[in-house]
């Protein structure tokens, strides 16, 4: 476990170089870029000002990074409802999570699993979604385009204790000292950014994230409208998009408006938990990901 301390002050003003590896995750989260996210972040522009971040979800990258001043944001209120929580009260987190660990622990873990996902289901809510993302398989936050209920199994790993997690809620904490979450559209949370702050997508993957969370609405040309408005205003914009798959085998073709992007960056992301639901855990030694990180400067 990494130690509590203040994060890096040069970060926090806005510099992202020789941004280190942060890995103790908050969420469990199948797409999580957080294992390479200080890649991601050392191509960031080496000075900026206000971090904006439209696509939160597990937020390893805002994490990783620290800032200063930083603006997370997601259109799924159960998501927005945990970082919410993690700033304004840890200790009400820690106890959403430890009473269903303890319901999860003292009988029938696949009965347990159940309770707690049928209870989210009736009435989504941050309190249940923040444990399923820890005891489902693999986080793989699948949901039925029939009725948009969750419908991952349950996980083969016992979720982490009670005091291992409240000891994450107080790192994350305070590497997020400095933000600010708001459950609000992408297109509404870009438009706030100022000439000189910096913006960073992790869109739904258009090949392969269908039924995962959020995927169903998403529009990637209002993404790119968005992006060319930040980029004419003076916004730096860096986006991760689908890229290859199938051990660089499948090429995600996705059409790019000309002449919004300056650079294309191709960044390794190891082995896809999604196809290995979809294949039943069978070894995925060929489903390799590679995603592409373009930047507009």
């Amino acid at each position: 476990m990494e130690a509590a301390t203040k994060p890096d002050q040069d970060r926090a003003s806005g510099r992202a170089e020789a941004v280190a590896p942060f890995k103790t995750q908050l969420l469990k989260w199948v797409g999580s870029k957080q294992k390479i996210a200080h890649e991601i972040v050392r191509h960031f522009p080496p000075r900026f000002d206000a971090y904006h971040e439209p696509f939160l979800g597990a937020a390893g990258v805002m994490a990783t990074l620290t800032p200063r001043e930083g603006y997370g944001s997601d259109t799924f209120a159960p998501l927005i409802e945990i970082w919410q929580a993690l700033q304004s009260d840890p200790d009400k987190l820690k106890g959403w999570y430890e009473t269903r660990w303890r319901d999860f622990t003292s009988g029938n873990r696949d009965a347990a699993y159940q309770r707690i996902k049928s209870a989210y289901n009736a009435g989504p809510n941050g309190a249940d979604f923040l444990f399923l993302t820890r005891s489902c398989y693999g986080g793989v936050v699948r949901f039925r385009k029939s009725d948009g209920h969750m419908s991952t199994p349950v996980g083969a790993h016992p979720p982490i204790p009670p005091k291992a997690f409240a000891r994450r809620v107080d790192l994350w904490r305070m590497r997020l000292a400095g933000c600010r979450f708001d459950q609000m559209d992408f297109a509404d949370a870009m438009a706030r950014a100022r000439p000189g702050d910096l913006v960073y997508c992790d869109p739904p993957y258009s090949h392969s994230q269908s039924i995962l969370y959020g995927a169903q609405g998403f529009s990637l040309d209002r993404l790119f409208d968005s992006i060319a408005a930040c980029k004419a205003r003076g916004v730096f914009v860096a986006l991760s998009i689908d890229g290859t798959k199938k051990s660089g085998l499948h090429d995600c073709e996705v059409p790019l408006p000309a002449g919004l992007f300056a650079r294309e960056i191709m960044v390794t992301l190891g082995r896809s938990m999604l196809r290995r639901f979809q294949m039943g855990g069978q070894s995925c030694e060929s489903e390799v990901v590679r995603d592409r990180l373009l930047l507009t400067y």
